[in-house]
């Protein structure tokens, strides 16, 4: 696999830092998976940040906090066998491993072509994180977000303003970004997505649609 398309080092360093929420970096995770260059550059900014913390003096615990942090540890921890991975079509397209064990809901209908499959997230502040499906020659609305949309090709390919996005290519828009994704011809294209916000339409039928968008 070829990958095209990477997340911006502002959000690799989050991620590596752990300043991103739980949705986002799952999909930021999940690009690693696909991605050698991702995964080196990351590891990088985990060696850097090791050597800041050995830099730091170090600071006494509080009388007890051993004991204490030990007595919250639970007195066995269930062995479970490793989960089986979830094919997210009909296609049979494999998820990746860190959506493995994760709750993944029903496939919905949102429009012509179009279905997303919601995949729960401990954290309710954070990113929702949904599987998007769409057909080929697929032509999404006209938009731009009110707030970050994460997003990794599994299968398939779409094309907009930024160029066109294959399988392991990762894609990020906010509201300085508008786009009209087009899914490529010849093979349904599915998605990982982390969205905060929602989607705002733009132009007149995008006024007029906006209060029937439910993504």
């Amino acid at each position: 696999m070829t990958v095209h398309h990477h997340p911006t080092d502002e959000t690799l360093a989050a991620h590596a830092a752990g300043a991103l929420d739980i949705g986002r970096s799952l999909v930021v995770e999940a690009h690693l998976e696909a991605c050698p260059r991702c995964r080196c550059w990351v590891g990088s900014l985990h060696a850097v940040g090791g050597l800041m913390l050995a830099d730091i003096k170090p600071m006494a615990l509080s009388p007890g906090a051993l004991d204490r942090t030990l007595a919250a540890l639970p007195a066995q921890v269930p062995v479970q066998s490793p989960p089986r991975p979830r094919a997210a079509t009909a296609e049979a397209i494999t998820l990746p491993r860190i959506l493995e064990g994760r709750r993944i809901g029903e496939w919905k209908w949102l429009g012509p072509g179009i279905h997303r499959c919601d995949i729960e997230v401990p954290d309710a502040d954070g990113a929702r994180v949904f599987l998007l499906r769409a057909a080929p020659g697929t032509r999404m609305p006209h938009h731009t977000h009110t707030g970050s949309e994460l997003t990794l090709v599994l299968s398939g390919a779409f094309a907009h303003e930024g160029g066109t996005y294959r399988a392991g290519d990762f894609d990020e828009a906010d509201d300085d970004v508008e786009h009209q994704p087009v899914v490529r011809p010849g093979a349904t294209c599915v998605c990982l997505v982390a969205m905060t916000g929602d989607l705002r339409l733009v132009g007149w039928l995008g006024r007029v649609l906006q209060p029937f968008v439910r993504i």
